[in-house]
């Protein structure tokens, strides 16, 4: 997909962040876009932001979890718009804890979003992309996607399921030769809220120290803007890639992915046990 000039993106998660920063990109290339997000504050200012720019769009509050909504709503976005050439299956939380402190309430909670809201999007979207003839279905995973992180168990399993499924998806609409491509995203430290705003659970103190300084470190950390983020995602998607790594930091993240296990887990053990005993 070499021009986004009225071709039209669905985007989950639109109400701030890369969700956000993926509207305005791409109004800005002349895209119609159907908006979607479950906070239905930052959702109105999304739209705000894309509209007037000679280009059709449209909002929904939607519950990624959801099944029946996002059909629902990948009708309702054809309807309106008259096709869909995208789906930026982007609408994601974020859960600390650990294994044994982690509820099931939780752990359910986190992937009915984070991986069954990327399942619903695809699907539901998947026929009128082949409809369309020029379709790209692009689902963000992230860098702990390819790296797992003590704390960070729900969201690993989340992210590493959305690279393996759109990975599956890829090859098959090749072997197909499907009018449709997939995409997976691996963003690093984006400079968004959704630490901010995860479930924490008291657990991650016997695996890693303060949860509130965690996030604080990991804050100083976020260096890319979801407006640079988006670029970078649009630029994978004209190119066609098959995995984009979004930030320096997830470059570094794909390098360490490549070392022996024991390796990269021996210093995450390590650097966990330093700061437990420096909160104690």
């Amino acid at each position: 997909m070499q021009d986004f000039s009225g071709r039209v993106a669905a985007i989950t998660g639109a109400g701030s962040g890369i969700g956000r920063g993926l509207a305005e990109a791409l109004v800005a290339r002349g895209a119609p876009v159907a908006l979607s997000d479950i906070d239905e504050v930052g959702l109105a200012e999304t739209v705000g932001r894309c509209e007037g720019r000679g280009v059709k769009v449209t909002s929904r509050r939607l519950d990624v979890a959801d099944r029946d909504d996002v059909f629902a709503w990948a009708d309702e976005v054809v309807d309106a718009h008259g096709q869909v050439n995208m789906i930026f299956n982007n609408a994601g939380v974020g859960l600390g804890a650990s294994v044994s402190g982690m509820t099931f309430e939780d752990f359910e909670w986190l992937m009915d979003i984070n991986f069954w809201g990327v399942v619903n999007g695809t699907k539901a979207f998947l026929p009128h992309l082949r409809a369309s003839g020029e379709g790209h279905v692009i689902n963000i995973s992230s860098v702990f996607g390819l790296v797992s992180i003590p704390s960070q168990s729900a969201y690993n399993a989340a992210k590493f399921g959305v690279r393996g499924y759109t990975d599956a998806l890829r090859i098959e609409l090749e072997i197909e030769g499907a009018p449709v491509s997939a995409t997976t995203i691996h963003p690093g430290g984006i400079a968004t809220s959704i630490a901010r705003n995860s479930r924490r659970h008291d657990s991650v103190r016997t695996i890693g120290g303060d949860p509130e300084e965690a996030i604080a470190e990991f804050e100083k950390m976020l260096r890319t803007t979801p407006e640079k983020a988006a670029r970078q995602i649009l630029k994978a998607v004209e190119r066609n890639r098959r995995r984009a790594l979004i930030g320096p930091d997830a470059k570094v993240f794909d390098l360490v992915s490549r070392l022996p296990a024991g390796l990269y887990q021996r210093v995450l053990v390590q650097g966990s046990k330093r700061q437990i005993a420096n909160g104690s």
